[in-house]
């Protein structure tokens, strides 16, 4: 009888291990315009529009250029599902079988590079040449 109940504990622990789901998680960036550099948490994912999976929520920096654009750098916090919390995350991350995708979208506008006249360039730099 002992053996019986450790081996329907043993299947019933692999049964969970095979047949558990899983929580894909994907965060697209775009930008206006598109085809500006994209750097999340100071790791180049590519360039926009780009999709890139994450693992945690939270606070991401973000820093995206282009030429002839403003750089942008800002950051934005990624907040989790309800799901993802104490005690729902073992449910659903564990013992729910299907599969569960968390996609969410930022879109940044970037500014046009505004370069200064030529003569504040000379005042700035005479303001400069005093100071020395």
């Amino acid at each position: 009888m002992q053996r019986t109940n450790q081996a329907l504990l043993i299947f019933g622990l692999l049964g969970v291990l095979f047949f558990t789901g899983c929580v894909e998680r994907h965060l697209t960036i775009d930008t206006s315009p598109s085809s500006a550099l994209v750097i999340l948490n100071d790791e180049e994912i590519g360039v926009s529009p780009v999709t890139v999976s994450f693992s945690w929520y939270g606070d991401y920096n973000i820093r995206i250029s282009k030429e002839g654009y403003e750089t942008l750098k800002t950051h934005r916090k990624l907040a989790g599902p309800w799901y993802d919390y104490f005690p729902f995350d073992f449910f659903a991350q564990v013992l729910n079988s299907k599969r569960i995708v968390d996609s969410y979208q930022w879109h940044f506008d970037l500014e046009k590079l505004q370069l200064p006249e030529r003569e504040e360039l000379i005042k700035q730099a005479n303001a400069l040449k005093d100071q020395m």
